[in-house]
């Protein structure tokens, strides 16, 4: 059975496969008018691990700074779920950030576990054949008044980070889906829109690779072999 997380529509499944997708960058207008945007980026140096260890680290506005010095614009915390070096899944996150042109606008995110989206034996399976080596999903929702359900999850749209490693790091699969709330034409997101979030976040994670082997090496200290480039 489909989540409902990936909506009936949706199937986020072709992720989880290395093979080649027919959108692997791009946007993408869907039959409900809501917009998918497609996002592939290599990180150098880069595992998985170190990708989902990011979500449990970064805190401060310094920190998304690093991560996109001219997009992102202040960090307004996580909520109460999030223990820095926990598991952020089930947390809340807040912050203010520019899509490219587009002017800063405020954003909300909800961070779930990866069997919220897949089966928890589609995910158990990927992870085993070595195809996936992080996944990292929530909802999310832009603007200064983002409807949340129930469960406070922003119910606009969607967002996955799925990484597969390679010898030289490792690919980074990311997708967005907007306007999942928006049943009138008139107020389905642009492609406008997603293009400028397809380029925010293709640079936003070309910086995160440039420094995050470093910090992650430096700040975790766990006893992993370091790769020296010497």
């Amino acid at each position: 059975m489909m989540s409902q997380f990936a909506k009936p529509w949706l199937d986020h499944t072709p992720l989880l496969n290395p093979a080649p997708m027919a959108l692997e960058m791009g946007v993408q207008r869907l039959e409900n008018r809501s917009l998918l945007v497609a996002v592939r980026t290599d990180l150098h140096g880069c595992k998985g691990r170190m990708l989902d260890w990011w979500f449990t680290f970064f805190e401060t506005t310094q920190h998304i700074k690093w991560w996109h010095p001219v997009d992102h614009v202040e960090h307004r915390g996580w909520d109460a779920n999030w223990q820095r070096g926990k598991s952020y899944h089930g947390a809340s996150i807040s912050a203010v950030e520019s899509l490219a042109e587009i002017p800063p606008v405020s954003a909300k995110l909800k961070f779930h576990d990866p069997r919220d989206v897949f089966s928890a034996q589609v995910v158990e399976d990927a992870f085993a054949s070595q195809q996936v080596s992080a996944i990292v999903a929530a909802r999310i929702g832009f603007g200064d008044h983002v409807k949340l359900d129930a469960n406070g999850d922003p119910m606009s749209g969607q967002m996955l980070h799925v990484t597969r490693d390679t010898p030289f790091g490792c690919v980074l699969r990311s997708r967005f889906v907007l306007g999942l709330d928006d049943e009138h034409a008139e107020h389905a997101p642009s492609e406008a829109l997603g293009l400028a979030l397809m380029r925010h976040c293709y640079t936003e994670f070309t910086f995160l690779s440039r420094f995050l082997p470093s910090l992650y090496y430096g700040e975790k200290a766990n006893g992993e072999e370091i790769p020296l480039p010497w």
